[in-house]
């Protein structure tokens, strides 16, 4: 919409709302407030989400594939088995979120905050996890952290094989 020549963007204030399901392919909610919204299961490929707030929404397997989440607030929200395939969720706020088994093949996490987020099961293959070599990081790398995490589940995994050991004999 432009007005007097200045460009009006919609608003959708969808805080709260029950979109079970909801098939959003394409939406463009950019800027949206979906902050506690109920999203369990809905199909939001190559919806535009940019800069939306999703602080504390429920997107349990969600379809999110290829869908623009740069800049969105996701603090506190549940991902759990959602399919961020290909979404781009570049300086996106998911501190605390539950990302158990999801999904972020081919994602870009360029400057993403995920600081006490639930990555146990999370499939990063082929993910952008850090901003080019330019920028300083005042933390550990998300690629170190996973490294670490990768590591510890090797000593975990050798740990259960010599108990096994140890009770078949």
């Amino acid at each position: 919409m432009n007005i007097n020549g200045y460009e009006i963007k919609p608003f959708a204030n969808l805080e709260g709302a029950n979109l079970v399901g909801a098939i959003l392919v394409g939406a463009d909610l950019e800027d949206a407030n979906l902050r506690g919204a109920n999203l369990r299961g809905a199909i939001l490929r190559v919806a535009n989400l940019e800069g939306a707030n999703l602080e504390g929404a429920y997107l349990r397997s969600a379809d999110l594939v290829g869908a623009d989440l740069r800049g969105a607030i996701l603090m506190g929200a549940i991902l759990m088995g959602a399919n961020l395939r290909g979404a781009n969720l570049e300086d996106a706020n998911l501190r605390g979120a539950d990302l158990m088994d999801a999904n972020l093949r081919y994602a870009n996490l360029e400057g993403a905050n995920l600081d006490g987020a639930n990555l146990v099961g999370v499939d990063l293959t082929g993910t952008i996890l850090e901003k080019k070599k330019e920028e300083s990081q005042d933390n550990t790398s998300l690629s170190q952290k996973v490294k670490e995490l990768e590591e510890e589940l090797k000593k975990y995994k050798d740990t259960l094989k010599s108990l096994k050991t140890l009770l078949d004999t």
